[in-house]
């Protein structure tokens, strides 16, 4: 591991193997996702005591009617679950304008968990919910996007979803679950989800 330091206060350096940090792991600036990933954005998966801004409730259930729970989990090529990603998914659909961001090491499951609602069809296109992954190792994050499985008929015309190739379309949709829509990302391997390159 690099020895690297930060200064404390007193000036004095605080690193891996330091006499003061003897013991201690601490994030530093050459960390792909930390510390400020992790302090900033979300802190409740490095459990700093105090809340995140944004958060995975994109509406209030007082308001709204019909919530819908999106759960997922993303896993390495491997097909292991990664516990420390960030997902964030934003929803625009003319109507409403909702953003939400989460952590999966904030779950003991390390999944995503979203409550918002289900976009409505835009131009006789398919309604969607777009996804951006964030996590350690990458320097750029990865975009994708969710389509929903009990719209079949909007999704066969949607002119997004359709430049994907067929046997690749299914890691782009979402399952229908009791109360929402289950939806898991593949950074690589076999069912590697389709990723855009905006």
């Amino acid at each position: 591991m690099e020895q690297n330091t930060f200064q404390q206060k007193n000036n004095s350096p605080i690193g891996v193997g330091s006499s003061q940090g003897r013991g201690a792991v601490f994030q530093t600036p050459s960390q792909t996702v930390g510390p400020y990933f992790a302090y900033g954005l979300s802190p409740e998966q490095y459990l700093y005591d105090f809340k995140q801004l944004a958060g995975n409730q994109m509406v209030n259930p007082i308001d709204e009617k019909e919530v819908i729970v999106i759960t997922g989990k993303v896993f390495d090529g491997e097909g292991v679950v990664i516990p420390d990603a960030m997902i964030e998914v934003w929803h625009n659909d003319g109507e409403k304008q909702l953003f939400g961001r989460f952590g999966t090491g904030t779950d003991a499951q390390n999944r995503f968990i979203f409550h918002t609602v289900k976009p409505t069809s835009v131009n006789g296109q398919a309604p969607f919910l777009s996804i951006i992954v964030f996590m350690r190792g990458q320097l750029i994050h990865s975009y994708t996007r969710l389509y929903f499985a009990d719209e079949a008929e909007l999704n066969a015309n949607d002119e997004v979803l359709n430049v994907a190739p067929e046997e690749r379309r299914s890691t782009l949709i979402a399952a229908k679950t009791a109360n929402g829509y289950h939806f898991d990302i593949w950074m690589q391997g076999e069912n590697e989800t389709v990723f855009f390159d905006i």
